[in-house]
């Protein structure tokens, strides 16, 4: 029997691929056992325990950014969670580490390493963050969701998708999908969504656009995140909901599709070849730009930048695509033959390698 240690964590971007991955193990390898390394804090702390795994939890340790009193406290922090996730994997006989990255998986690695169990990683971003980099320095394999991520030795898996996702039927469940957000399947209908955290400029953008968007005959589903900091427009034909938890049948419902960049949302929409409009995030390291690269320059996307993203651009830009059936037709096929709906199997396979 097998003990697997997934880690990460923090937000859904981390947790959903993680738990495809988690899901997947149990389906092939009913005897073997999977534990998952996350945070007290993080989204992991609902739906990991939700979903039937075990919950190991560390403290969460960021790297400081700044030379400043909590920077004098990280190396002892650092050292105690190496030293408890190691205890962790002795205890349970871990045999494999597979890390998301996010801040569990740094001590995750480096403990695996020093306890000689082999390290297996998924980068979900175009661009790596700063676990990653560090882990496949050592790792035994590591699979990238896009293609050119720079990591050593890297292998394109493509996006760990959730069974319902790898396996919608977006036509056939429509009728379904619409009756469960009050909309009418016969007419098209435009997904807003800004990741499970939000995205000010998004929610704030398409509120005050939402007159605009419904005059053209399409129904708005708009997924605010749990930060939205805006109100309910109220307008005929526009559903506003702080989160979807069934998103599977959010992304058969969308006819287009105005998101961040985030990696997930990416992979589903091209998976699922849905038109997208792209406004990533202008924060951080300018990943999203990157996971949304091959969409866009295979014409399955629009990227526009967040200070762009005005009621200006989307009375001109968006109505006029979502007037062009043609063109979001020719979207759709574009963002489809870039994407991957086999990304859990792929990066199962790497696993047990």
């Amino acid at each position: 029997m097998t003990c697997y240690l997934l880690a990460g964590g923090g937000t859904a971007g981390h947790v959903n691929p993680l738990l495809a991955v988690a899901d997947r193990l149990r389906e092939v390898e009913p005897d073997s056992r999977v534990l998952v390394l996350g945070t007290a804090e993080g989204l992991e702390s609902r739906l990991v325990p939700d979903r039937g795994y075990d919950l190991l939890t560390v403290a969460k340790v960021p790297f400081p950014r700044r030379p400043d009193k909590r920077a004098l406290s990280f190396v002892p922090a650092f050292r105690g969670a190496i030293a408890a996730v190691r205890a962790m994997i002795e205890e349970h006989g871990v045999d494999v580490v597979v890390g998301f990255g996010g801040y569990v998986s740094t001590p995750a690695y480096i403990a695996a390493r020093r306890a000689r169990v082999p390290v297996v990683i998924h980068e979900a971003n175009a661009r790596p963050g700063l676990a990653n980099r560090l882990g496949a320095r050592f790792a035994r394999s590591v699979g990238v969701a896009f293609a050119g991520t720079p990591l050593p030795r890297s292998i394109l898996v493509g996006m760990p998708l959730r069974r319902e996702i790898e396996t919608l039927d977006r036509a056939a469940s429509r009728a379904e999908a619409a009756a469960f957000f009050g909309l009418d399947a016969a007419r098209p209908v435009l997904l807003v969504t800004g990741g499970s955290l939000g995205a000010r400029r998004i929610n704030r953008t398409i509120v005050d656009s939402g007159s605009l968007i419904v005059a053209t005959g399409w129904q708005v589903l708009h997924v605010t995140g749990a930060q939205a900091e805006v109100g309910d427009p109220r307008l005929p034909d526009y559903r506003m909901i702080e989160y979807a938890d069934r998103m599977d049948l959010a992304l058969a419902l969308a006819d287009a599709a105005v998101s961040r960049a985030g990696a997930a949302t990416v992979s589903e929409c091209a998976a699922l070849g849905i038109p997208s409009v792209y406004v990533p995030y202008p924060v951080g390291n300018g990943e999203q730009r990157f996971n949304a690269a091959e969409v866009v320059a295979a014409g399955g996307g629009i990227l526009v930048d967040d200070a762009a993203f005005v009621p200006d651009w989307v009375g001109t830009e968006l109505v006029s695509l979502l007037r062009d059936s043609e063109r979001r037709a020719e979207m759709a096929a574009a963002a489809a033959s870039v994407g991957h709906r086999d990304g859990t199997d792929r990066m199962v396979a790497l696993i047990r390698g």
